[in-house]
């Protein structure tokens, strides 16, 4: 087994009490979307939360975050991610502290909206280089 997957098993093991309040609210999404906890991504990283359908990745960010050597860290994993097609949100652990509720509703829209939208009869044509369909 890859040491990845041991070691995303055991940060599904031992998640925070932000990362807990807000897996309790996307594993039941009422609307379809399906999330991942502790989900490794390449051989060095694992994501806290993956939504495979939207390729959404969310990172809960505690205080310790903050430190610049965590910050170009982060900066780091987050272009790894970028460059495999992912998105990446992250969101400040107080905020899901305040309301666990909100953050996740925020998250799952997110996962809805589609992020490249077809263009409607009638819309403007196509700028230079850019696809006809």
């Amino acid at each position: 087994m890859p040491p990845i997957v041991e070691t995303a098993r055991k940060l599904r093991r031992d998640m925070s009490y932000p990362e807990v309040l807000l897996w309790q609210r996307l594993r039941r999404a009422p609307t379809g979307i399906r999330f991942r906890r502790g989900h490794p991504v390449g051989l060095d990283y694992v994501a806290d939360f993956y939504c495979p359908s939207a390729k959404l990745v969310i990172e809960v960010d505690g205080q310790i975050h903050d430190q610049p050597g965590v910050v170009a860290r982060d900066a780091t994993r987050d272009d790894f991610m970028r460059q495999r097609g992912l998105i990446i949100v992250r969101i400040p652990a107080r905020d899901i502290l305040r309301n666990a509720d909100e953050a996740a509703a925020a998250i799952v829209a997110l996962a809805l909206t589609p992020l490249h939208h077809r263009p409607s009869a009638g819309g403007p044509p196509p700028r230079a280089g850019e696809d006809q369909e």
